[in-house]
C-alpha cells in the first residue's frame, strides 16, 4: 500500500465520521425542534390552562414515537451517505488503478 493510499483512506475514513456527526445532530435537532415547537405552540394558544396541561401532556405522549419517526428517517439517511461513499470508493479505485 502507498502513501497515497494511506493518506486517501485516511481521509475517506475522516469524511465518513463527519457525515455520521452530521446526520447524527441533523436528528437531535429534529427532535429539539419537534418539542420546543409543540411545547411553545401549547402555551401560546389562548387556552384554559386545563386544556393547556392537556395538550401538553398529548404532546409528551407523542415525543417518543416522533422521536422514533426522526430517528428512523436519520438512519435511512446514514445508510444512504454509507452508499454514497462506498461508491465512491470502488470509483476511486477504479481510477487508481486506469492510472497505474
Amino acid at each position: 500500500m502507498s502513501i497515497m493510499d494511506l493518506i486517501e483512506k485516511r481521509k475517506k475514513s475522516a469524511n465518513q465520521k463527519k457525515a455520521r456527526k452530521a446526520l447524527k445532530n441533523t436528528a437531535i435537532g429534529a427532535a429539539l425542534g419537534l418539542t420546543v415547537g409543540a411545547v411553545t405552540s401549547a402555551l401560546l394558544a389562548p387556552k384554559s390552562g386545563k386544556e393547556t396541561r392537556e395538550d401538553l401532556t398529548r404532546a409528551a405522549r407523542e415525543l417518543p414515537e416522533k422521536a422514533k419517526e426522526v430517528l428512523a428517517i436519520a438512519k435511512e439517511k446514514v445508510e444512504e451517505a454509507k452508499e454514497k461513499l462506498k461508491e465512491t470508493k470502488t470509483h476511486f479505485v477504479e481510477d487508481l488503478e486506469k492510472k497505474e
